[in-house]
């Protein structure tokens, strides 16, 4: 929920009607105080999948990193190089605000076009919250980038939660988001492109896999399960080939 901290209506409208940098660029001094912030519920749970599953990294990387949510939980995983790539200079300067003791780089730049300096230098990946910002057609390109940072035999690994079920209030309204959201970018220039509908599973691994990822999932589990069976929250550990 957004908190007395936080954005106001008109602050989120003019971020809106934005691209989608300069309008995290305006938002990024109350980012934190958002429901777009990652939950450090989400953080913890994957970090303590990544240490059981993994123990520690020498290095990592946390692709469209916002204000730094989960450059914290990296630098507890990672004993050598962390580092937190974003898009927009206004999120980069709160990362900044937040990790102020040289230990986290900090690059600006496109997660489409990740620069070749970052390249076969990282043990594991991560991103969260950011890949409602690219649609499917890009996933090929933001897949090929992580895999081309990644040494051999790195692990990138996201959440990814299980389909919402048609019907269900949730779904209503992110498919309504969805829908507004369409309709604002045939409208209005520049897009700002934010979709909560466009990363399934299914879609999701059979690019990592065409990208190069040997890909499997596990269970967040202190998100449960729905009453059909499958988990809420999934990790999902795509790895490039030793």
């Amino acid at each position: 929920m957004f908190t007395s901290q936080g954005p106001g209506v008109r602050e989120l409208a003019v971020q809106a009607l934005s691209s989608v940098e300069r309008g995290y660029d305006l938002l990024a001094p109350k980012f934190d105080h958002t429901p777009f912030r990652t939950p450090d519920r989400m953080l913890d749970a994957v970090e303590e999948a990544l240490a059981e599953r993994e123990g520690s990294f020498d290095s990592g990387l946390d692709v469209c990193c916002g204000t730094g949510a989960a450059l914290g939980m990296l630098r507890r995983l990672c004993r050598e190089r962390v580092t937190g790539v974003d898009l927009s200079a206004g999120m980069l300067a709160e990362a900044g605000r937040a990790h102020p003791d040289g230990r986290v780089e900090l690059v600006r730049a496109d997660a489409l076009a990740l620069p070749p300096a970052l390249g076969d230098a990282y043990d594991l990946a991560v991103s969260f919250g950011a890949f409602g910002h690219f649609l499917p057609a890009e996933r090929p390109a933001l897949f090929a980038g992580v895999h081309c940072a990644l040494r051999a035999g790195g692990l990138f690994a996201f959440p990814i939660g299980a389909p919402i079920p048609p019907g269900h209030p949730a779904w209503w309204a992110v498919a309504g988001f969805d829908a507004a959201m369409r309709v604002r970018n045939a409208v209005w220039r520049p897009p700002f492109v934010m979709y909560y509908r466009t990363f399934p599973l299914s879609g999701v691994r059979a690019d990592l896999e065409a990208a190069g990822f040997a890909v499997e999932t596990a269970p967040l589990a202190p998100f449960g399960r729905l009453p059909s069976g499958p988990p809420r929250w999934r990790l999902v550990l795509a790895r490039k080939a030793a």
